[in-house]
């Protein structure tokens, strides 16, 4: 199915303090969003690939990712992440079947895992990458305290790619008002909202996701090891 990819790598990293937008911080030679932009082009299903990038810095990312002929389109973020998707749907080629959402911020994405939850399109509307949770939980109190255990099972953590039908998406998109474009999280949980069946795909091996210099530092263990040919 002809796939168009959305790399959402408008985030300021302050919290990975590097003093530069997340997508441009180098892992094992590359900028972060490099990683991703390679995986999708060797992957046999993705066609052309929109990176959302911080507002101003279109010429920066650019520079940043070098040529890449599958690169469709490098366009400004909004002021939340869904606004940023939004811009990086609406800069797709309108006759793909599938939109496949992910952040710079996972480099570890592989080929392999995008033509997995591609190919399972032809049973769901929608499929995200998710692992069950593995660690005991624990709801705090306002003073950080335990305040209770919490059962995990059925529990599981999203992540991205999150891909979808392409009709299913662009009508999330077009019916969402303000309050949430400026307050969801992840593109899945307002497909849910609307009744739209999502389908989850353990990629069974590690797809973290970069926010301290502990995640880089491991991400560059990884990457550097040969992960991703």
């Amino acid at each position: 199915m002809r796939t168009g990819a959305v790399i959402v790598a408008a985030g300021s990293g302050d919290r990975l303090g590097a003093g530069v937008p997340k997508a441009f911080v180098r892992a094992a030679g590359l900028p972060l969003v490099t990683w991703s932009v390679r995986a999708f082009e060797d992957a046999r299903d993705v066609t052309a690939i929109v990176i959302v990038c911080p507002p101003g810095q279109e010429r920066e990312m650019s520079a940043a990712i070098g040529t890449h002929g599958m690169v469709h389109a490098i366009v400004p973020g909004g002021s939340s992440r869904q606004r940023s998707v939004a811009a990086g749907i609406a800069a797709l080629p309108h006759d793909v079947g599938a939109i496949l959402v992910h952040d710079a911020a996972r480099p570890l994405i592989t080929p392999g895992l995008v033509g997995r939850l591609v190919s399972r399109l032809r049973l769901h509307d929608a499929i995200i990458a998710a692992a069950p949770v593995a660690d005991t939980l624990k709801r705090a109190d306002a003073q950080g305290n335990v305040d209770a255990t919490v059962d995990r099972a059925g529990l599981w953590g999203a992540q991205t790619p999150q891909v979808f039908r392409a009709h299913v998406i662009r009508s999330v998109f077009a019916t969402a008002d303000d309050a949430e474009l400026d307050s969801a999280t992840d593109c899945a949980g307002m497909a849910e909202r609307r009744g739209i069946g999502v389908a989850m795909l353990d990629p069974g091996a590690p797809n973290m996701k970069v926010t301290t210099q502990a995640d880089l530092r491991l991400v560059e263990v990884l990457l550097g090891s040969g992960r991703i040919a």
